[in-house]
């Protein structure tokens, strides 16, 4: 159970300086938006490497801020019948999500987006846009850093729900992270 929690831990720590690194990007992603509305209307300039910018900018934040999401119990889920549940019963919910829909989708994106990556890489590919933005292919990268962020979340995910399922839940730094959620609820 101890290597368990060391892994809970480490990754969620992980995760959560990922989180805190990515949403730094937001500023840019409002500062970029705002020049380009102030030069259109105020100045009739227009670049689209600029346009480019803010929207590579905020899929960066949505792929790469995804694991601090699941983390943090950010993400869609049927909250009539999860929240109120039981921390075991959560758990059980949580494992089976896991193994039965996240690591196969991490799979699946992994398996077929790497040579999508990889050509993408091989080519040096650029925005499709006259004028865009050089790079495209490392915004094409957080499509896997997506799946392989979100996949080692889940796994720690699943070794949190074994360890409450083991009732060792006490181990556990802060519980369940919806200790976390119903703690702002109530604040």
């Amino acid at each position: 159970m101890s290597a368990l929690v060391l892994f809970v831990r480490l990754v969620d720590d992980f995760s959560d300086r990922v989180g805190r690194l990515v949403s730094w990007l937001t500023i840019g992603v409002v500062a970029v938006c705002f020049s380009v509305v102030v030069l259109r209307y105020a100045f009739s300039i227009g670049f689209v490497w600029m346009q480019d910018l803010y929207v590579w900018l905020h899929a960066a934040v949505f792929t790469l801020g995804a694991s601090y999401a699941l983390r943090h119990e950010h993400h869609v889920r049927v909250d009539i019948i999860y929240h109120p549940a039981s921390p075991r019963y959560k758990a059980i919910i949580n494992l089976i999500g896991v193994c039965l829909f996240l690591l196969p989708l991490v799979a699946v994106v992994s398996y077929c987006g790497w040579p999508y990556v990889m050509r993408s890489w091989g080519l040096h590919e650029a925005s499709s846009n006259v004028g865009g933005m050089p790079g495209l292919f490392v915004l094409k990268t957080c499509v896997l850093l997506f799946v392989w962020l979100v996949g080692l979340q889940g796994l720690s995910l699943a070794a949190r729900s074994i360890v409450v399922l083991g009732g060792r839940q006490d181990l556990l730094p802060g519980g369940m992270p919806e200790a976390d959620v119903e703690h702002r609820e109530g604040a």
